[in-house]
């Protein structure tokens, strides 16, 4: 018997039961769990139309239902049309602040305690260098953009301002609560995306989070987070179970095709609600979400035996099954990504980190390297380095580059001076990005240090201002963009941050 749980918030609102594979039951006990939304009736009683329908947005895992529909009724020859030629974005996070000056900002003019052990090598761009782990990025730098200068970090644990582009936020898990943001949290850009732009394809949700299951406490925001804009566009969790996400990993295809049985398993909850006639209201839409769900083109798309092998090599996935201490099972990510891109999402997040990732007081690995920065990083970086080559190489000869925008950063950069570990501490007061395809002018970096790469010397860029590039490179313009919080209140996506106009 397997369980797939859904949730709203931290409340778990309906288990479905797998028995065998041609039943589904919904316990309804977890149903009653759900807040009442008016204290003088009780649930499932009298509930207005809007809030189940609100609900049945929740129970398929963070699709939006009114989407699916507008999906469907396309004009047949705009559903006839190649789905790899919409726009996307791939997010790499690279949790823990990886080290700027070890990766794209050497600084072989420091002194010793600032420069590190790793040499600067030139690459395929004139006038550009980068670390000498990262060879394959040295050979591809033409399609490659480097962001050396980003300002307005925080000394926080948290990717939710790479994933936002705001610094404020609510508590989220130990990262404590940060004035300033939106009723309801500031949603993240693959929120954002399919709020405005829905699914492209009717067969795929348009946010997908790949974040292992390990991530949480390392990330703190949620690689899927939805904020203000709620669960129907929160990232699609395929690997997460207590995310309210639909478990694949533990499924066959052929459950996953087997639509029939959850939708006999709907009817039976239906048979026995006292809702029965709301429900029945909403009976079309949770069917066609129930489909997204459990559509071959999803299972599919997440099935890397349909890869060929040697190009999985070229990724640098592992071919054993069982994944080495490491980390290059989570390069299985950037394949799927990819995948995932070609088959119909908008916006895939994933994290990256030797495996596996957790914080390094846990056992685990990441990119916080306080100590043993350059035995970490001659570890980290190749890894980072192929996996990333591979995915522009690989959407390059797709004819998918110009389409699909690819960023890789994590929450801010690392302390110029090494310390007495051989680490480097945090320093939010300067990061780095690497990006590259969705129609950038590739080639080139933005933005410069000091001669130490403590303090931004030239072009100092605000996340807002990538975020409002990224925007900009789905047909998004994010300057004039608003949309209402939980309070009512217009919010801008970026205030008044223009995209980079090095890159349009």
């Amino acid at each position: 018997m397997k369980t797939i749980c859904y949730t709203l918030s931290s409340q778990k609102i309906a288990k479905v039961e797998l028995i065998s594979s041609v039943s589904v039951r919904f316990n309804r006990k977890a149903c009653s769990m759900l807040k009442n939304p008016s204290p003088t009736k009780a649930f499932c009683e009298k509930l207005s139309r809007r809030y189940v329908l609100q609900a049945g947005a929740s129970i398929v895992s963070g699709y939006s239902l009114p989407h699916l529909q507008a999906a469907k009724n396309r004009d047949a020859s705009s559903s006839s049309q190649s789905l790899s030629r919409h726009k996307a974005i791939i997010m790499i996070l690279l949790p823990g602040g990886p080290p700027h000056l070890d990766m794209y900002d050497l600084k072989p003019e420091a002194p010793s305690e600032i420069r590190g052990e790793f040499q600067p090598i030139a690459t395929e761009t004139p006038g550009i260098e980068v670390c000498e782990l990262m060879p394959r990025l040295a050979r591809m730098m033409n399609d490659f953009v480097i962001v050396r200068s980003i300002v307005g970090g925080r000394d926080d644990h948290n990717v939710h301002q790479c994933l936002t582009g705001r610094d404020s936020h609510p508590q989220q898990g130990d990262s404590q609560l940060v004035s300033g943001f939106a009723s309801g949290g500031w949603p993240s850009i693959g929120a954002v995306v399919s709020r405005l732009q829905g699914p492209a394809s009717p067969a795929l949700p348009p946010f997908i989070s790949l974040a292992p299951e390990q991530a949480e406490s390392m990330t703190r925001a949620s690689l899927g987070q939805a904020g203000f804009l709620g669960l129907a566009h929160s990232g699609f969790a395929p690997w997460r179970i207590d995310h309210g996400d639909l478990l694949l990993k533990n499924m066959s295809p052929d459950r996953l095709r087997d639509r029939n049985a959850l939708l006999t398993g709907l009817d039976r909850f239906r048979s026995t609600a006292d809702t029965r006639e709301l429900l029945n209201g909403m009976d079309a839409l949770t069917r066609q979400a129930f489909g997204v769900l459990t559509s071959s083109k999803l299972a599919e798309a997440l099935d890397l035996t349909r890869e060929d092998p040697s190009l999985l090599a070229a990724y640098g996935v592992p071919d054993e099954e069982v994944p080495k201490k490491g980390g290059r099972k989570l390069l299985e990510g950037f394949v799927i990504a990819r995948r995932l891109v070609e088959a119909g999402a908008r916006c895939v997040t994933l994290a990256l980190s030797p495996w596996p990732l957790e914080r390094e007081s846990r056992a685990g690995f990441n990119w916080d390297w306080h100590s043993d920065n350059f035995t970490k990083a001659r570890r980290s970086l190749p890894m980072l380095d192929q996996g990333i080559t591979a995915l522009v190489a690989d959407l390059k000869q797709r004819s998918m580059l110009n389409d699909v925008s690819v960023i890789a950063w994590g929450e801010f950069g690392r302390t110029p001076r090494i310390n007495n570990m051989a680490g480097r501490d945090h320093w939010p007061n300067v990061n780095s990005c690497l990006m590259a395809g969705g129609g950038m002018k590739s080639g080139q970096v933005i933005g410069a240090t000091d001669r130490l790469g403590a303090e931004v010397h030239e072009r100092p860029v605000d996340y807002r201002e990538i975020m409002a590039t990224l925007y900009h490179n789905v047909g998004i313009d994010a300057g004039s963009t608003s949309m209402q919080d939980l309070s009512g209140r217009p919010q801008f996506l970026v205030d008044h941050f223009q995209p980079l106009r090095e890159l349009i």
